[in-house]
């Protein structure tokens, strides 16, 4: 089982994140209340991460018919979340769990919400590293509630491929003139401005071409995730 307690802050966050598993179909959770906090308990999801299934590509190239499968089962879960009107808010490398059976499950859901629904009273991003530029000057720039949209999903999910690919951000953060360590606020405001190209490295150019195709595109133009699913099945590893 997994069990995710919240307390302070973090309570609401869990909450939110319990109201959004029980709405999923095919995730359970449990769920209550304790002195100063809410908690959950959903069953564990067994398999390795995205992350993991594309460690032997890091470590030097092979696994490539492997990590292809899994980076398009990663989009294909993506997609399903989408048509069932769903954005996620939230994809990382580490946020899809691959099963032996080829399916796919993804993990953290405090940020996702259904389209059309109330956003939060408030949205400030979550991984930096991650946000597409549209949503980052939007943060910025307001107004609040920041409604979060599938497309910024479909940008993380390429910087997630990427990040998986490299074990490196897509962004090349050197070049824009940002030390490590920069305050998350001026690393906004530099995506946000597109003032961080996209990096240069590229140990698998097949694959990386389609996920910087992305990461550069304006968000009308991006392709969907059931889009990019197909562009990277026609990638010849």
């Amino acid at each position: 089982m997994s069990i995710k307690l919240g307390t302070g802050e973090a309570a609401e966050v869990t909450a939110r994140e319990t109201a959004v598993l029980d709405q999923l179909a095919g995730y359970t959770v449990t769920a209550g209340r304790f002195d100063g906090g809410t908690w959950y308990v959903t069953p564990w999801l067994a398999g390795p991460s995205t992350w993991q299934v594309f460690r032997p590509v890091r470590k030097g190239g092979s696994g490539r018919e492997e990590a292809l499968a899994a980076a398009v089962g990663l989009c294909r879960a993506v997609a399903d979340l989408h048509s069932d009107g769903w954005v996620h808010g939230d994809l990382q490398p580490a946020h899809g769990i691959h099963g032996d059976d080829g399916t796919v499950r993804l993990l953290d859901f405090a940020w996702s919400r259904k389209l059309g629904s109330t956003p939060w009273p408030r949205f400030d991003g979550t991984m930096i590293h991650l946000t597409a530029p549209e949503l980052a000057a939007r943060i910025i720039n307001g107004p609040q509630p920041v409604e979060t949209t599938q497309a910024a999903d479909v940008y993380a999910l390429a910087g997630s491929l990427w990040t998986c690919v490299t074990g490196k951000w897509p962004l090349d953060y050197d070049t824009a003139g940002l030390e490590a360590g920069a305050p998350v606020e001026e690393i906004r405001k530099a995506i946000a401005h597109r003032a961080v190209p996209v990096s240069t490295t590229m140990p698998w150019p097949a694959l990386q071409a389609r996920l910087r195709h992305v990461l550069l595109a304006a968000s009308d133009d991006r392709p969907t995730a059931t889009e990019l699913a197909e562009l990277i099945e026609a990638v010849d590893g």
